[in-house]
């Protein structure tokens, strides 16, 4: 696969681990990795990040399976194990990210109508030993006008109580439709994770569907926005689950934050 776009620490800088490879740009990236870094670095948003190009990278798993579907964070399981949680608003494709994360079409059912899941669906990845090392927990989507709004507020109190209750989370996942950009049902999500200091990764979903100078524009605006929140948001990641376009982005992002704890 090509490289995808991701922020380095400086420390990692520093130590010369920058990867020679901007002759592989696109013009596109290029300017980003020349004058914008200054910009972003002058403007403050992540003063101690850099953007850099890296290869594809993926955590070491030999199988995914399905673990269960809970209506109440007490019932999930309790094993011990990291969590990264995946959330964004109904229909902005979370099934298929996790399918084409781990390479598997049906391990995350897709349903055809939006708002279906009102459940806690753990995922369990196994590592190159054979024991599990993680869990994806795939959240209830918010903002489908289509339901009660008792049902809205009760999908919403199953998910800040698993936030608040999980001592295992060690990063949420958000997905943002690219075709539609941040609103602000989704700033207060990420103002509410933050009060609760959880580090959070941006992913712009169906990037497939626009156009190349759509996508860094898209890109662009969301960093702008994002960028008062400090370094606990990541840089936005475009991502398509046609192509697995920013899965070695997220999966580098996942490592991080497990690595953060361990």
């Amino acid at each position: 696969m090509g490289s995808d776009l991701i922020g380095i620490s400086r420390v990692d800088a520093v130590k010369g681990r920058m990867p020679a490879c901007r002759k592989n740009l696109l013009p596109y990236e290029k300017e980003r990795l020349g004058c914008q870094i200054l910009k972003i670095r002058q403007s403050l948003i992540w003063p101690e990040f850099y953007l850099i190009m890296a290869r594809e990278y993926r955590m070491r798993f030999t199988s995914a399976r399905f673990v269960g579907s809970y209506p109440d964070h007490k019932q999930a399981p309790r094993l011990g194990l990291p969590e990264i949680a995946i959330g964004g608003r109904s229909n902005v494709g979370k099934s298929s990210l996790i399918n084409s994360l781990v390479k598997r079409k049906k391990l995350a059912q897709i349903s055809k109508t939006p708002g279906k899941t009102r459940l806690l669906i753990f995922f369990a990845l196994s590592g190159q030993n054979g024991k599990e090392k993680l869990f994806l927990v795939d959240l209830p989507g918010y903002g489908y006008a289509r339901v009660p709004e008792s049902m809205r507020r009760s999908w919403r109190a199953l998910v800040e109580g698993y936030i608040k209750a999980s001592h295992n989370l060690k990063g949420f996942i958000l997905l943002i439709d690219s075709r539609r950009g941040i609103e602000d049902e989704e700033l207060r999500l990420v103002e509410y994770l933050l009060s609760l200091d959880k580090r959070i990764c941006p992913v712009l979903t169906k990037s497939d569907k626009l156009k190349r100078s759509q996508g860094s524009e898209i890109v662009r605006k969301t960093t702008e926005i994002l960028g008062q929140f400090g370094e606990n948001v990541c840089y936005p990641i475009l991502h398509s689950s046609k192509d697995g376009r920013g899965n070695g982005l997220i999966w580098r992002w996942m490592s991080e934050r497990i690595s953060d704890e361990s």
